[in-house]
Order: C-alpha cells, then sequence, then structure tokens
C-alpha cells in the first residue's frame, strides 16, 4: 500500500508545491526558473543530473535556497549518469536516446534490460548527492515513469530513498476541447497512473500536463481558481529566452510566457485570494514548517 503524506486527509486547505522542471539542461532554462523562484511563485525544481549547467544550476539553488528533486530521465539525448560500459543497451553510443518516442519503442522490443534502467536511475540520484544536492523529491522527464514495467522500478526507488513522487492525475475540463492532443496526452497519463498498482512510495498528485509548455497567465489562473482542497503538484517550465537547446533541437516550449505568468501579480493575488499555501515537498510532508508563500 501507498504511504499517506502526514495530515493530507485532516488538512483544510490547499497545498501546492509549484515546481520547475529541466534545471540543468541549459543556462536559459535555469535562468528563466531562478527568476521565477526569486520574484515568483516557484517553490521547487527537479535537476536534470547530467545536462550541461546541472553543475553551476545545483551550486546555486543551495545558495539561493530552492529546493530540488531528482528529474530522472531516460532520454533527450543526455549523457547517462551509470558508467556507459553497463547501460550500453539503454544509453547507446554513451547517450540516452533522442526523445520518449524513441525510448518507448525500445522498451516495448525489449531492447532495454529493467537492470539497466534501474542502475541508471540509482545512478541519477547518487549523482544529486555528489552535486550537494539532498533531493525533497522525484519526477520523471517525459512521465516516462508510466511505461509498463517502469513504474514499479521508479516507486522502488522513491520509498527506499524516502522520496515523494510526482503522480499525474488531471480532471478533464472544458478547455481540453481547444487541444486535443495535449487532452489525450492527459487522459492517458492520467488513465495510467490510476490504473498502476501501488508500490510503496508517496504519491503527490501532480497537474499541469495538459498546460505543459503553454501555462499563460490565463492558463495558469484558470487552473489556480480551479483547484479544490488537497495537496497538488502544479508542473511548470519557465525559461529566459531559451533558443536552441541541442539536446532536443525541436523542442519549442512558451518558456518565457510560463516564467511571466508564474511572476505576475495576477497569480500571487489567485494564490493568496484562494488561501492556497505554496510549500515544497519536504513541507507536504512534514519536515519543513514555513512555506514560501
Amino acid at each position: 500500500m501507498a504511504r499517506e503524506i502526514p495530515g493530507a486527509s485532516r488538512a483544510k486547505m490547499i497545498r501546492l508545491v509549484v515546481n520547475a522542471d529541466d534545471l540543468g539542461l541549459d543556462s536559459a532554462i535555469d535562468a528563466g526558473i531562478f527568476e521565477a523562484h526569486r520574484d515568483g511563485i516557484v517553490t521547487s525544481a527537479s535537476l536534470l543530473v547530467t545536462g550541461r549547467s546541472a553543475e553551476t544550476a545545483a551550486l546555486r539553488s543551495c545558495e539561493e535556497g530552492l529546493a530540488v528533486g531528482v528529474h530522472l530521465c531516460l532520454c533527450t539525448h543526455l549523457p547517462p549518469a551509470a558508467d556507459p560500459r553497463e547501460v550500453r543497451w539503454l544509453a547507446p553510443g554513451a547517450r540516452l536516446r533522442s526523445n520518449w518516442v524513441e525510448l518507448a519503442a525500445a522498451w516495448a522490443a525489449r531492447l532495454v534490460p529493467a537492470g539497466e534502467v534501474e542502475l541508471e536511475l540509482r545512478a541519477q540520484v547518487a549523482r544529486a548527492h555528489a552535486l550537494g544536492i539532498e533531493p525533497d523529491h522525484l519526477d520523471c522527464h517525459q512521465h516516462l515513469h508510466f511505461l509498463p514495467g517502469l513504474a514499479p522500478i521508479v516507486e522502488r526507488i522513491a520509498s527506499e530513498e524516502g522520496l515523494p513522487l510526482r503522480w499525474p492525475q488531471e480532471r478533464p475540463r472544458l478547455g481540453w476541447l481547444a487541444r486535443p492532443t495535449a487532452a489525450a496526452k492527459s487522459a492517458l497519463l492520467t488513465g495510467l497512473g490510476l490504473a498502476a498498482a501501488k508500490n510503496g512510495a508517496v504519491r503527490v498528485r501532480g497537474l499541469g500536463i495538459f498546460e505543459a509548455g503553454s501555462l499563460d497567465e490565463v492558463r495558469l489562473l484558470c487552473l489556480l481558481g480551479s483547484l479544490a482542497e488537497g495537496d497538488y503538484e502544479l508542473g511548470c517550465h519557465p525559461g529566459r529566452r531559451v533558443g536552441f537547446v541541442p539536446e532536443d533541437p525541436t523542442w519549442r516550449y512558451g518558456w518565457d510566457d510560463e516564467r511571466k505568468a508564474l511572476c505576475s501579480r495576477a497569480a500571487r493575488a489567485e494564490v493568496e485570494r484562494r488561501g492556497i499555501r505554496l510549500c515544497t515537498y519536504c513541507e507536504l510532508a512534514g519536515k519543513i514548517v514555513s512555506p514560501k508563500g
């Protein structure tokens, strides 16, 4: 059985982790994340531990008091954290596969041993510690832990590390009709999450899948306004003038729009109006008592 977050069922409030993904991938993404933490409502970030700017981002996060988790990664053409000789099927040529489609196809064809996946993910957690990070949660880049057979591996690691795990789960909304592709992805991930057997990890309900890459001010306010009582994590992707990302040249997100939305007066006002308690994963678990907002 999955462990519940202490006090979650008794809390008569909305507690929200606003978590920025992809810290450490690119310095322009990092700049947006730190700005959205300093001037906006971002409370947490997830580190790609083998990203080009990971070392600098890890150091700065410690200096600025930004809570950081590990963005477990199996694609986006990053180098592995494990010895490449030990994960040669997962990372052919000493690089993870370019995108989630390639990884999913290789996994479905049984070209990637589960043992290599577990070895790599554990190496990524160890790498975070080596960079001076004390991770406060785990989540998965591109939500790849929902591929058949991967969720138990990720939950086992989360449980052994004592770390909460993002678990995407969204309810359909009328606005989904305008973006059927994003709606289909959100519905699929929610269904897979609901169907996955519990394996002992603390799951935190993750929101923002539908809005990923397009979380402008209007969508952010709508999402904040729709929250019911409970504990949530809102995933986001702020950046500052992000250009060409070599690891994924086709990647086109609205990084600047997300940063501006997260730093907007309107977002802060909506948080205050709804009585939303902005916090970190550690605060959800009762380890820290002072929230950011």
